[in-house]
C-alpha cells in the first residue's frame, strides 16, 4: 500500500506592511481598491486647531498596514502605492494573529485612548541591529534621541563614522 501525502493548502495570513509617512489611509483605500482585504486600526483622539477641537480617526500604529493575503502575494502587494515594505520576524513575513487582531478591535472598540510604543527599552550606548528596512542587518550603537520616535546611530566601518536617523520600532537590542 503506498502513502499519498498531500499538500497543505497555503492559508492566508494578516501579513504585516510597513506606509509611507502620514499614508495610513490613501494606502489603505488603494489596498481596497485592488481587491485586498486590508485592515487599518484607526482611534478617536481629539485634536485642537487655533480656533476649534475635533475629533479626529488616526491609525493607532503610525505607518503600519495588515493585509489578509497569502505569503505568496507579497511582491503584488509591495507594488501598491504608499506601500514601502514587508515588515519581517526573525527573518519571516510578520503577520498578526488572530487573537492579537480580536485583542486590537476590542482595544478600539472601548473608545478609551491607547497609547502605543515598542516593547524594547532602548537607550544611549546600547548596540543595536536594524532588523527591516534598507539598512537591515547594519549594526550600531544609539548616538542619541531624535523627535522621540527615532534615534541616530553610529554605524562604524572602514574607520568611519556614519550617522542616520531609523525609526526605533526598526531596531533592536543586542546582548
Amino acid at each position: 500500500m503506498t502513502e499519498v501525502k498531500t499538500l497543505a493548502k497555503p492559508q492566508k495570513k494578516w501579513l504585516v506592511f510597513y506606509t509611507k509617512s502620514r499614508a495610513e489611509k490613501a494606502t489603505y483605500k488603494n489596498l481596497l481598491k485592488f481587491g485586498f482585504q486590508a485592515y487599518l486600526p484607526l482611534q478617536k483622539v481629539l485634536r485642537q486647531w487655533s480656533d476649534r477641537k475635533k475629533k479626529v480617526d488616526v491609525p493607532l500604529f503610525n505607518s503600519y498596514i495588515f493585509v489578509h493575503d497569502l505569503e505568496a502575494n507579497i511582491a503584488e502587494i509591495l507594488k501598491i502605492p504608499g506601500i514601502t515594505w514587508n515588515i519581517r520576524h526573525n527573518g519571516r513575513p510578520a503577520f498578526l494573529r488572530e487573537q492579537e487582531l480580536a485583542t486590537i478591535k476590542r482595544f478600539i472598540e472601548s473608545g478609551l485612548t491607547i497609547e502605543i510604543d515598542t516593547v524594547e527599552d532602548l537607550e544611549k550606548g546600547d548596540q543595536v541591529k536594524i532588523i527591516d528596512g534598507p539598512l537591515r542587518g547594519a549594526i550600531g550603537y544609539l548616538s542619541g534621541e531624535y523627535n522621540d520616535k527615532k534615534f541616530t546611530i553610529e554605524i562604524e566601518s572602514i574607520d568611519q563614522v556614519m550617522k542616520v536617523s531609523v525609526d526605533k520600532r526598526l531596531l533592536r537590542k543586542l546582548s
